[in-house]
């Protein structure tokens, strides 16, 4: 059986972690629930931590009740199960409803299954190669947003034709770019042609990416680490090191000793932040095996 360790923070700016790390006998995850930026309504009477809270529970059942589903199917009917949670006080069509990314990985006889939605990445020793499984989806539609936060009209109406004159010079100001990126951003969330998150809507799991690797033989799976953004931006935010690096980190030192390294790098280098965020919550989940070789082994 796998073994497990984790570590996971709130922000050093808020109370509550709106991350989440779960375990449910083989299946372990991480949920990293979307910030409301403040001046934002969600149609909902509930929030991100009380969201994942409610997700990772409903996953855990899911499993439970149906031990050989795919995570796909079980995410998708933990997602409709919580829709029920809201108990028919919140719009949950509203566009900034609360929402989470998924990372989950699942030990299932001679191999693991894993699932990865919106950008939580999951890091994997596969034979002692480092794989990478992520979601770019977000990331894409984030960059096209760049461009077109200066022109969008803050109530989110494409209207960059008419823009001209005090409209430009709004556009100029960070606060009035950074209203207008989130508008466009809700407004393509778990549609084709931007990216998917769990939310309110059950097919958004149908998105995920998904696979499986086994857990014998020589491409065996031997290490995986689980993320939140907040986490892998050491590697792909602040530079501090390559995938290899993160996890030979995490596995000598110990999940927290990653998130330690991203605090002092949000400290010592806030130019590189790409997000309204100073911080973010942070989340690490490693998993050995020990059928696999350790790094260290020579194979003999």
């Amino acid at each position: 059986m796998m073994q497990v360790r984790s570590a996971s923070t709130a922000s050093p700016d808020r109370l509550e972690n709106e991350d989440l790390v779960l375990r449910f006998g083989p299946l372990v995850g991480v949920l990293d629930g979307a910030t409301v930026p403040d001046g934002f309504d969600t149609g909902c009477v509930h929030g991100p931590v009380w969201y994942v809270r409610h997700l990772a529970a409903r996953i855990g059942l899911a499993q439970a009740a149906r031990p050989a589903a795919t995570l796909m199917s079980n995410l998708a009917a933990a997602v409709l199960a919580v829709r029920a949670d809201h108990g028919g006080v919140c719009d949950l069509d509203h566009p900034g409803t609360p929402s989470a990314t998924v990372c989950l990985l699942r030990e299932d006889g001679d191999r693991a299954d894993f699932l990865v939605l919106c950008d939580s990445p999951l890091v994997l020793d596969v034979g002692g190669r480092i794989r990478v499984v992520s979601d770019d989806r977000l990331e894409t539609a984030l960059a096209e947003l760049r461009s077109v936060a200066r022109t969008v009209p803050a109530g989110g109406r494409d209207d960059r034709a008419t823009v001209g004159g005090d409209d430009r010079a709004a556009a100029d100001d960070p606060a009035v770019r950074f209203r207008r990126a989130v508008t466009v951003q809700r407004e393509r969330m778990n549609r084709t042609h931007g990216y998917w998150v769990a939310a309110s809507d059950p097919e958004a799991a149908y998105h995920a990416v998904t696979g499986t690797v086994p857990l014998h033989g020589p491409d065996a799976l031997r290490r995986a680490v689980l993320l939140s953004d907040g986490a892998s931006s050491a590697v792909d935010q602040f530079g501090l090191f390559d995938w290899d690096g993160l996890l030979d980190l995490v596995t000598t030192a110990g999940p927290a000793a990653l998130i330690e390294r991203v605090r002092a790098a949000e400290r010592d280098h806030p130019d590189r932040l790409r997000r309204h965020k100073r911080s973010d919550d942070a989340s690490v989940v490693l998993c050995e095996f020990p059928t696999g070789k350790k790094p260290y082994d020579s194979g003999a």
